[in-house]
């Protein structure tokens, strides 16, 4: 016995000094930590993100049509053209009288030539690469936009699987109590069988109906579970942490939609007007791109025959004004083109609107019908809860039998999920009605 108990001692003061190895309790979970989780970690938020990066990327690339460009280059060139052999003699400034010898013209050798060069090209007046330049920095503020839609997005995704979580969890409570009221009903019933007031069928019956609840509970239990899952998956965590989370709200509806109307300022719809400003721009560029342009170009070079060498310098500067007077109409369709694609983005905003708007309408209705439904929910509840009160009541006197008393109580149990479900559901509507409504500044 005394090694029994040491035994037990040992496994106990082992259990204190290594606690992972313990029952871990639900984590608790606040919805303001769920969304702040979900900000931090969320993949889509992630890469919308990224795009917006890229489009401010692609914003700093056209500061080119104002800034210079360099190059610099060195060649080594070897020849026996006479062509090219004289005229590395000219860069090289190696000319000398008796270099215009014909034979020597016609058989100079081989000649090498070792060039060092240094060309800039400065931009002056390009009026279609200005355009399209406004139409990057719109296509950057269309992505930022697109970032904002997304973190709305994700706060009522966040909303939404924290809510199913609760859901799954008050569904566990209710199976919870109707399990315990439906073991004590069991109790008392097997105690009447033993003394021979009640039939064995009434204790059988409440035996089923506990089977019944117990395997309904596992199926719910189970349902949170998943809901945690799906809740970490929107958070960007690890799968398997069963959450605690704080229940739903039950206070009277309050939420009014009534006169409320999609703000047209909001995030995807400016994104799309953003895209739709881009567009004109491009049509604009495409239309400056008949006009000339004017741009300088300067270039300094060093010849010599040796690799060293670095004898002879010059340099060429230089305006140049171009104007490209006809394409053969391609620039004419291509701006025709972007055109109709301008339009059909204004037709589809427009589409987009209206049907957020006709959405608005429908989650105004069924908001309103949450919140009716909640109330008769409510009376209800109290309705079967009473019901079965006085069911129990003539149950113990002997004065009803057990099948009347088990449906009263899956009624009371079924209620009461209802309301649950309702309360979820009007919660889940304000939620989403928000998420419509929501004004960027």
């Amino acid at each position: 016995m005394n090694r029994i108990k040491q035994f037990t001692l040992s496994i106990f003061f082992a259990w204190l000094a290594f606690p992972g190895i313990t029952q871990e309790h639900p984590a608790h979970l606040t919805l303001q930590q769920a969304i702040d989780t979900a900000l931090r970690n969320n993949e889509d938020l992630t890469l919308a993100e990224l795009d917006e990066k890229i489009a401010a990327s692609r914003f700093r690339e056209t500061s080119a049509i104002f800034l210079p460009q360099v190059d610099f280059s060195y060649t080594a060139l070897t020849t026996n053209n006479p062509l090219n052999a004289f005229g590395f003699k000219l860069q090289q400034q190696t000319v000398k009288q008796s270099d215009f010898n014909p034979e020597l013209l016609n058989n100079p050798g081989s000649r090498a030539d070792f060039m060092t060069k240094i060309q800039v090209q400065q931009p002056l007046i390009n009026p279609d690469m200005f355009y399209l330049r406004k139409a990057a920095a719109k296509e950057s503020d269309l992505y930022h936009l697109k970032s904002i839609r997304t973190r709305e997005y994700i706060v009522f995704a966040v909303q939404k699987a924290y809510m199913q979580l609760q859901l799954a969890r008050d569904a566990v409570v209710v199976l919870e109590e109707a399990l315990q009221t439906a073991r004590s009903m069991y109790s008392f019933t097997n105690n009447r069988v033993e003394q021979g007031l009640l039939q064995k069928s009434d204790a059988l019956n409440v035996k089923v109906h506990v089977t019944s609840i117990e395997t309904k509970l596992a199926e719910a239990n189970s349902n949170v579970k998943n809901a945690a899952d799906y809740l970490s998956l929107v958070m960007g965590k690890e799968y398997g942490i069963v959450y605690q989370t704080d229940p739903l709200p039950r206070e009277a509806p309050a939420t009014s939609l009534a006169d409320t109307t999609v703000p047209v300022n909001r995030a995807d719809f400016a994104a799309m007007q953003k895209a739709i400003e881009a567009s004109e721009l491009v049509i604009q560029s495409g239309k400056k791109s008949y006009l000339p342009k004017l741009n300088a170009f300067a270039a300094y070079q060093l010849n010599d025959a040796a690799v060293t060498g670095f004898g002879a310098n010059s340099y060429l500067a230089g305006i140049q004004l171009s104007w490209n007077i006809f394409r053969g109409n391609s620039l004419k369709n291509k701006i025709s083109t972007q055109q109709l694609q301008r339009n059909k983005l204004a037709e589809e905003l427009n589409k987009q609107q209206r049907e957020s708007q006709l959405e608005l309408n429908k989650i105004r209705r069924q908001l309103a019908d949450a919140a009716y439904r909640i109330n008769q929910q409510q009376a209800a509840v109290q309705q079967a809860a009473e019901a079965l009160r006085i069911l129990e009541d003539r149950y113990e006197q002997g004065l009803v039998n057990s099948t009347d008393v088990l449906l009263a109580q899956t009624q009371l149990a079924q209620q009461k999920l209802e309301l649950v479900q309702a309360f979820f559901q009007y919660n889940l509507t304000a939620a989403y009605a928000k998420f419509l409504t929501t004004n960027t500044k």
